[in-house]
Formats: C-alpha cells, structure tokens, sequence
C-alpha cells in the first residue's frame, strides 16, 4: 500500500498536508496517547507492505482538525484534547478525534471510517468521571471501545455507564 489515501484524507479532513507517515504495530499504535512520531524516509509515494497487526499512520497536529469540528459539528461545539490519529488498518481507513465538548461540558471520542461512499461517525463516546454514555457501531472493523480497565471493550451498542477519564480506541480479533 502507498500512502496516498490516508494523506488525501487527511489534506480533506484536516486541512492541511500529513506532518510525517509510519508504520507501527497496532498495539503499540493505540496504547500511545501523544503524537506519533513518523518514519523519517517514509513519504507519501513509499510502498509498503503491511502484516495483520500492523497500522499505516499518518501523523498530523492537534489543533488541525479544529475547522473539521466546527464544519462538522458547529462552530465552538467541541476542541481537540489529544492528537486524533488518521490510519489504515486491515485495509480500512479511519480517523479518531478525542475532543472536548464544550456545549455539553464532557470529553468525547469521535470515530470516522472511510468508505468508497464517503466518510461515516461508526462511534461517538461521551464521557466526565461521574458518567459515560455512548453510540458505537464498529461490527466488521477488529476494532472496539476501550472506556475502562477490567471492562470489556464494546463493539456495538448505545448506552451508559460508570465514569472515566480515558476512553480508547483498541485493536481485537
């Protein structure tokens, strides 16, 4: 795989032109928390071939993703909190946004995939330290919603539970 389509979505999305592109393991790729750090020779036009586990990254900022939320969701309405990751994995194409919520005063994660249709929200988690509410549609992705330790990730489903200050998105299967 090349990495073109991750840097048009990106360029779409976020507006601006991928800071750096990578590869890393999936694990490693979603129990990191801050900005990926990208592969110094790897550029857009650079094949590569991808095991199972492995995510094709592109890394971008944090603050680029804000005019896509005010586009999206209405000027103000949310501000990133952690740097959203835009990937592919197991020939998929996603992008994850951890933001605030400024109308509704809780954090949110907000989880896009890309189709040959068009860009579709597969999970949206809201969530404080007292409550956390959610709206998850993964099915088919071998990926899942991480809210708390000791819980067991979600796949699907639209609910509540106890608070945290973390939610996750994780690699299964």
């Amino acid at each position: 795989m090349k990495f073109g389509n991750l840097a048009k979505i990106a360029a779409g999305v976020v507006g601006a032109a991928a800071t750096g592109y990578g590869v890393k393991k999936a694990a490693d790729y979603f129990q990191n928390r801050d900005k990926e750090e990208p592969d110094s020779e790897t550029s857009e036009d650079t094949e590569v071939e991808l095991e199972a586990n492995d995510i094709a990254f592109v890394a971008v900022e944090l603050n680029s993703v804000q005019s896509f939320l005010d586009t999206s969701f209405g000027s103000g309405r949310y501000t990133p909190s952690r740097t959203p990751k835009v990937f592919e994995y197991q020939e998929q194409d996603y992008m994850v946004i951890w933001a605030n919520d400024n109308e509704k005063e809780k954090n949110q994660l907000l989880v896009f995939q890309y189709t040959e249709e068009g860009r579709k929200m597969i999970a949206s988690v809201g969530y404080t330290s007292d409550a956390t509410d959610y709206n998850i549609n993964l099915g088919g992705t071998n990926l899942a919603v991480k809210i708390s330790d000791g819980v067991e990730p979600i796949t699907s489903g639209q609910g509540q539970t106890d608070g945290t200050d973390q939610v996750d998105l994780v690699p299964i299967g």
